[in-house]
């Protein structure tokens, strides 16, 4: 057999044989770092980064999920979405912004609620989707964050919330502001029941949100370097016209100026609520 013939063989040998699926997505990049990691390894360490430990974005349901014990989560107050009482418009009508987010989400508002147990204990636990538009509080997000709280008192245990957001929601105005006192007020009542409340804060933490249920916390945790924060830090700068600190409304931040009380990585927050929830009692 000649060189050709030999050459030409091997090529219809290789090309007869089947092909080899090559899975795709088999690696992502970690914007904090910038090394390239197994993506499977990534989600073994619930979504984070195995170089430098860097927290990457995940579902309000996967944050709860997480938390309490496996298919222990009973969700309430689904059908709770927001009306148009102002019959905002800007470029788009605030109804198709909401019917989009539903659509984007399977969510009918941005809070998450539901009953559950963290080690056989019985909890009320929520948390805002950020892609529900940007896990805003509008009347919809606070009534249900209040029925949460509301609940927790009547069944005696503890309330668990999440929060990723960038604020008050702008299109229900003043309705959306006043979620903020009613919120409050409900955790109030909590307190008064002698039952806790834990705080998670995760990225983003702003606005309206920051500056009512989220900071109630009886023990405020946050995830590593998550943005805690009311007004933005340009906005901030401006308004002072002073050069902000190094890592500005970063956890490690706020946690030194006495706002967060412990920073805990992903794969400890189970065990840290576990261990709050037991002080507790």
């Amino acid at each position: 057999m000649g060189l050709r013939d030999f050459f030409l063989t091997r090529i219809t040998k290789v090309s007869s044989e089947p092909k080899k699926e090559i899975k795709e997505n088999l690696w992502t990049k970690c914007v904090h770092c910038g090394e390239i990691c197994y993506k499977q390894e990534v989600e073994s360490l619930l979504n984070t980064c195995p170089i430098c430990g860097f927290h990457f974005k995940i579902s309000a349901m996967e944050k709860i999920k997480i938390i309490v014990d496996e298919n222990s989560f009973e969700p309430i107050n689904e059908t709770l979405c927001s009306l148009d009482p102002l019959k905002f418009k800007d470029s788009k009508k605030y109804p198709e912004r909401v019917k989009a987010a539903q659509k984007k989400t399977g969510l009918n508002d941005a809070f998450i609620s539901g009953r559950a147990l963290v080690d056989g204990m019985p909890v009320n636990i929520g948390a805002l989707e950020f892609n529900f538009m940007g896990g805003s509080m509008g009347s919809a997000a606070g009534e249900a964050i209040a029925r949460l709280v509301e609940d927790a008192v009547s069944r005696r245990c503890h309330v668990i919330t999440i929060s990723s957001s960038g604020g008050a929601r702008m299109q229900e105005s003043i309705l959306s502001l006043m979620q903020m006192a009613k919120t409050a007020a409900a955790l109030a009542r909590l307190n008064e029941s002698g039952l806790g409340h834990i705080s998670v804060f995760t990225n983003p933490t702003t606005g309206g949100v920051t500056a009512s249920y989220s900071m109630l916390g009886d023990i405020n945790i946050s995830e590593p370097g998550a943005l805690i924060g009311f007004a933005g830090a340009r906005v901030i700068k401006s308004t002072i016209r002073q050069e902000l600190p190094p890592g500005f409304q970063t956890a490690e931040f706020v946690q030194n100026h006495g706002m967060v009380d412990l920073i805990v990585h992903r794969l400890e927050l189970r065990k840290s609520v576990s261990d709050i929830l037991n002080f507790f009692g």
